[in-house]
This record gives structure tokens, sequence and C-alpha cells, in this order.
């Protein structure tokens, strides 16, 4: 009996399937989708589904740390702004209430002098005076010089700061100079005469102006009005009516030493400040200053007891 040969006749193409050990390592290899996903799942709850277009740092606990602490910051940062804010709202306000007390026509008038001085720039010496002749330089004009120096130290504006701050300084000054009395006047005359280096001049042009202010005073100048003539009896016998107000040595003497008592016993009081911190030399610079205008003072004082005519 032959045996026939029956032709294959299955076209399957036949594969080889691994071993069962290797089956379990194909599937345990992780693909680029599941590797995100795991990641993206760290964080997640097994019941929590994935949303789509979010980033992936979205489901990272520590990323969601960070971003806490950001807001944190930043909330902590816009309440101490608003803190920052309403301080200065109070702050202005306060500076504001500093006029409330003042007629409002009167502030008005001081505020328009006030900017008027400001504008005139090389000229303000010149306005000043004319000011202060008009009687306008007043404790209210001084207030609203005061308080733009309070708002623009408030802001930050260096210029406008030393603008304002020289003056107060000059309207100040030249207040306390027309409520000064005549010996004081003289006395800052005579200071302001000193250009900072050449002393000995300085203090032959202080004799020369002592001796045109005050009057003679030698027995004939004493009992005897000047101008008249001793020989031929003929000349005015009343002085002037302007000799009235004419300053006596005698009184410019004491006016001055009692000035120099009470500033030398403020400065015994005083401590010289000791470091080299900014406050501390700008403390002892100031001392130095004032012991300097002392001596000043003091040589003006010699000068006016030695006094010859």
């Amino acid at each position: 009996m032959e045996a026939s040969a029956f032709p294959l006749t299955c076209t399957t193409r036949l594969t080889i399937s691994p071993p069962l050990s290797a089956q379990r390592r194909i599937l345990l290899l992780p693909t680029s989708r599941s590797t995100s996903a795991l990641v993206l799942r760290r964080s997640m709850s097994k019941d929590e589904p994935l949303i789509d277009g979010l980033p992936k740092e979205y489901y990272d606990d520590e990323w969601q740390a960070r971003q806490r602490e950001k807001t944190k910051e930043l909330h902590r940062l816009r309440q101490e702004e608003e803190e920052e804010e309403e301080r200065k709202v109070e702050e202005y306000r306060e500076i504001g209430m500093r006029l409330k007390g003042y007629p409002e026509e009167d502030v008005r008038k001081a505020r328009k002098l006030v900017s008027s001085l400001i504008r005139a720039a090389e000229e303000v010496e010149e306005k000043i005076e004319e000011a202060a002749e008009r009687g306008e330089l007043t404790e209210l004009l001084l207030m609203v010089i005061w308080n733009r120096l309070d708002l623009a130290r408030r802001d930050d504006e260096k210029d406008a700061v030393r603008s304002l701050d020289l003056l107060y300084r000059r309207v100040e000054t030249e207040i306390l100079k027309r409520e000064a009395s005549p010996a004081m006047r003289l006395l800052n005359d005579l200071l302001n005469m000193h250009d900072g280096f050449d002393n000995e001049g300085w203090l032959k042009e202080c004799k020369k102006h002592m001796v045109e202010t005050f009057p003679r005073e030698d027995p004939f100048s004493i009992l005897v009005p000047a101008g008249f003539d001793l020989d031929k009896h003929e000349g005015p016998l009343r002085p002037p009516l302007e000799a009235d107000n004419a300053l006596l040595r005698v009184d410019f003497v004491r006016e001055v030493d009692a000035l120099l008592q009470e500033v030398r016993y403020e400065q015994d009081l005083l401590q010289s400040a000791q470091g080299l911190d900014a406050e501390s030399v700008a403390s002892r610079l100031k001392q130095q200053e004032k012991q300097r205008t002392i001596h000043q003072v003091e040589a003006l004082l010699d000068l006016a007891i030695n006094l010859q005519w």
C-alpha cells in the first residue's frame, strides 16, 4: 500500500511563542506612555482620573507644595504693600491736619508765597527780603514749607528735599533776624562777614563796623551832643531822634556774654559721640562747627570790650 502525500494547504504563518518567563519580562517593560502615567499617578488617588491638558506637575506633591509656599509669600507681600500704603495715607492725612487750625485764606496765601519763592530760583533772597518787609514771613509760612519738605522726604525726592530744606532755613533765619534784638542782629551780621579763611582781616572789618555802629563813649560825646561847638557854643543841643535807637556797646557786650554763658552750659551737658558710624561722625562734625562759632563769638566779645575809637 502506497502512502499518499498530502500537500500542506494551510498558509497560516506559524509563530513561535517565547517561553512564559520571557513573556512576563516583555509585559513588565514600561513604554513611554506608561512611564508618564506612573509619574502622573504618583500623587493621585486610584479613583482620580487624569485630566487632559493639565501639566504633569499638577499631580506632583512637591510641586504643589512649592506653589503653595509661593502663594503664601505673594499674600504676605501684598499685605505688606497694603499696610505701607495705609501708613502713607495716614501720614499724609496727619500732615494735612497740621494746617487745620489756620484760616483757609491765610493758608492759601502762604502756599502761594511758597510757590513763588520756589520759582524765584536765584532771586529767592530778594523775594524773601521783600516778603519780610511786607510782614509775610510768619509761622504759618514755615509750617507750609515744612509740610512740603516732609512730603518730599517721604516720597524720597532728593532734589526737592535739598531745595526746600535750604528755603526753610533761609526763611527761618530771616524771621529770627527780624525778631532778634539789635545786639543779636549785629552779632549775626559780624559772623556772616567771616569768609572762613582770613581771621585777622575779618576782625579788622568787624572793628571798623563796630566803630561805625556804637556811639562814641568819650566824655565830650556823653555830655555834649555830636555837632556842638564848645568854643563857639553853637550847634544842636538835642541829640538826633535816631540816637534813641542806637545800640550801645555795653548792651552788646551784656547780651553776647549772656548768650555765651548759655551756650557753654549746653555744651558742657552734651557728650561727644564716640564711634565711626555715620551718625557719630556727623554729630562730631556738628559739635566742631559749634565750637568754631563759639570761638568767633568770644573773639567778637573781646573786640567789643577793648574797642577804642
